[in-house]
């Protein structure tokens, strides 16, 4: 190889981009190359390394006496870990004719220690390593929007007048300080806001008396964010209550500014705040479908800028639900305004789909409603198909307010509950997990509430029966072989060299956390948010709770990124991914993601004895 194309080779081994133009010419002058025979031993354990070893072709086996630990192959390095302690736990085995740049052990530390990001990496928890990477693959200037703090924006300042000044005094004030909101204070030093449209809604068509108290047109109830909160969970807390501006506040609980949507919006640029608007300011159906037909373009936009994937599925996920509820409102007959509760269940109810894959819907109405069965019929049938034509697809399983299995009162769904957990099929165990994933969409969320504790109650004393729910992931495999490598589906023909993510990773990961959160009575749905507090329960240990959240987020953003690709050639959607089209970097993460999947599957199986079940 030629200089020029040493220097290409070295940098396209992560972490190695990171080294500098002269750490890069220190490497590519101080390399050697070397050819093996196979079945040479390269490095034997418990002896002093002497060379970091990058792999141009070939095969070579880490061995522990005659076990086969990990294999590694072109494009892949070892050992630095073992140039680092000093000393090589494993033996180094070529199993077939290896050729590798060696490159001396000094010059491997010494760089090491000059460049933090190789420090950094050499010496993080595999966590650290899958978190890492979730910034290191997007622009670096663009993933500064997951770290901007609230205090980063510029904020309007916050005026405090009494509550009792006087309407004409209030807009002077207004004027003179180039506000657009206003802050009062009442005697109880409760704080209410006051925006320019109030004067003009409320005074000038009402035809105020401007010597008026401007406290009658204010609005209390008002929400307040930190100045070191991320700017993402301001627009989150936006998005969520439909509001247009945040109180903001420093470390001392003292107001210190205002910060409203346009001041997001110019600083996001990805137009979700006027997409929440123009939800909540639709008037027909028409209109309603065409703001929800531009959530792929949030989506992609959102994941250009390096946002990471768990902060899209929210913003997107509560954007449908407004959707949800605005449609149900619009069609929903008045008998079952406030006599209802519209859930939304599995990926959608967890906040973990992204990008629309399938309904997963069910109505609950209280035992009080009444509304005939035929006016309940074409409510649900007209819901169903608007929202096909919304571009979410029909459910396979046919799990939608269609079907009236997903469509009942209260009481008949707790009966449906107790037959789900005192006398189980298989389908009864998927349904379960389906409903424990609920979120309330529109209406009285107390109606889900009390199902979900009966639930708990119902299967508070059936030990049996959380092993059998648990158990499904027994049907799955991960796709990671003995000696790392993937697994492929040899019966797959139409997706020959390709993973399916949700089967082997994503799903083992959702099951094995919601049963141990179902078990544990846990009322939470987000699997990241129950794995915090199954960590809290003491149920999981802090380092392994950290690996599943970055090994969770990895798989869905991978999914994620492999489906926007199909989206712009015009391919389907599904689960599946090419190893081949990862880089070296991924490929490594998504091996380690699923050692993590491996993991908590064993644990699952010790936990419920899965395999005596």
């Amino acid at each position: 190889m030629s200089i020029h194309e040493q220097l290409a080779f070295i940098k396209e081994i992560h972490p190695f981009e990171n080294l500098t133009k002269s750490q890069l010419d220190d490497f590519v002058n101080n390399l050697d190359i070397v050819y093996f025979k196979k079945n040479i031993i390269i490095q034997e354990a418990n002896k002093e390394p002497e060379n970091l070893y990058f792999i141009i072709k070939g095969v070579v086996q880490e061995k522990k006496e005659e076990e086969v630990i990990s294999i590694y192959s072109n494009k892949e390095i070892f050992d630095p870990f073992s140039l680092i302690e000093n000393r090589s736990k494993n033996s180094f085995i070529t199993a077939q004719e290896t050729i590798c740049y060696l490159l001396p052990k000094d010059i491997f530390i010494k760089t090491l220690h000059k460049n933090s990001s190789l420090e950094s990496f050499f010496f993080q928890s595999i966590s650290q390593k899958l978190n890492t990477n979730m910034v290191d693959q997007k622009n670096k200037e663009l993933a500064n929007l997951m770290v901007a703090k609230v205090k980063d924006v510029n904020l309007h300042k916050a005026v405090i007048v009494p509550y009792e000044t006087t309407i004409f005094e209030a807009v002077k004030t207004i004027k003179k300080e180039k506000i657009p909101t206003l802050l009062l204070k009442n005697k109880d030093d409760e704080i209410y806001i006051v925006t320019d449209s109030d004067f003009r809604e409320k005074v000038i068509l009402n035809r105020m008396d401007f010597d008026d108290i401007v406290g009658k047109i204010s609005s209390k109830g008002i929400k307040y964010i930190n100045e070191n909160e991320f700017l993402f969970n301001a627009q989150l807390l936006m998005t969520k209550y439909g509001l247009k501006r945040l109180v903001v506040k420093n470390n001392e609980n003292e107001i210190i500014g205002i910060i409203d949507q346009i001041s997001l919006s110019s600083f996001f640029a990805t137009h979700s705040f006027s997409v929440s608007n123009e939800i909540d300011n639709a008037q027909n159906l028409e209109e309603l479908k065409k703001v929800c037909l531009s959530f792929t373009k949030i989506i992609k936009s959102l994941h250009a800028k390096g946002v990471k994937v768990d902060f899209i599925s929210k913003l997107i996920n509560r954007l449908n639900r407004k959707v949800m509820d605005k449609l149900f409102n619009m069609l929903a007959p008045k008998t079952l305004l406030g006599n209802s509760c519209l859930i939304v269940m599995g990926s959608e109810g967890r906040g973990e789909q992204i990008l629309k894959t399938d309904q997963d819907n069910a109505l609950i109405l209280s035992d009080e409603c009444k509304i005939s069965k035929k006016e309940l019929f074409d409510f649900t049938q007209k819901f169903t198909e608007t929202l096909v034509d919304f571009g979410f697809p029909r459910c396979e399983g046919n799990i939608m307010v269609s079907n009236p299995y997903w469509c009942r009162t209260k009481s008949e769904f707790k009966d449906l509950i107790y037959n789900w957990i005192t006398n189980p099929s298989k389908d009864d165990y998927m349904n379960l997990a389906i409903f424990y994933d609920a979120m309330a969409a529109s209406g009285n969320r107390e109606l889900l509430i009390a199902l979900k504790e009966y639930l708990f109650k119902i299967g508070s004393t059936s030990k049996t029966f959380y092993m059998y729910f648990a158990k499904t992931i027994m049907d799955f495999n991960v796709p990671l072989g003995f000696f790392d490598g993937f697994v492929f589906d040899s019966k797959d023909k139409e997706h020959k060299n390709e993973i399916d993510i949700k089967r082997g990773g994503i799903f083992i990961i959702v099951q094995s956390i919601r049963a141990l959160s179902l078990e544990h009575k846990l009322m939470r749905v987000n699997t990241l948010k129950r794995v915090q507090e199954l960590e809290n329960k003491g149920e999981l240990e802090a380092e392994f709770a950290s690996e599943i959240k970055e090994a969770f987020n990895f798989l869905l953003t991978l999914k994620l990124k492999s489906n926007l690709q199909k989206l712009d050639s015009a391919q389907k959607v599904d689960n599946y991914i090419d190893p081949e089209k990862l880089n070296t970097m991924e490929k490594d993460l998504l091996k380690e993601s699923f050692k993590i999947v491996n993991k908590l599957k064993k644990k699952l199986e010790h936990h419920y004895k899965l395999n005596y079940v």
